[in-house]
């Protein structure tokens, strides 16, 4: 039986290969997509109209249009990263009630 990181680790590659099916990488359109149903409001919470289109250059290095496993897996460290510093923030200040 799988460990919970395991098991994490599962989620993100199926997830990545359900989005970029047999290509193997991501498009803008594939990544709008996944992050609409993944990360429902995320993007309706942005600010920046624009933020998908800065996600999408950050992510695609080779600036070919492709974002690979590894781009995609850097997008959710960074996403985990701000939730746990959120996370951290969050839980300091109902400490300190």
């Amino acid at each position: 039986m799988p460990s919970q990181m395991e098991h994490a680790m599962e989620t993100m590659m199926f997830t990545f290969h359900k989005f970029a099916g047999d290509k193997g990488f991501l498009t803008k359109d594939d990544l709008r997509v996944l992050m609409e149903k993944e990360f429902p409001g995320f993007l309706e919470n942005q600010k920046d109209p624009l933020a998908l289109d800065k996600i999408m250059k950050d992510l695609d290095q080779c600036r070919d249009g492709k974002v690979g496993f590894q781009s995609f897996f850097s997008l959710i460290a960074g996403l985990t990263i701000a939730c746990n510093d959120y996370f951290v923030v969050h839980m300091k200040q109902k400490g300190k009630k």
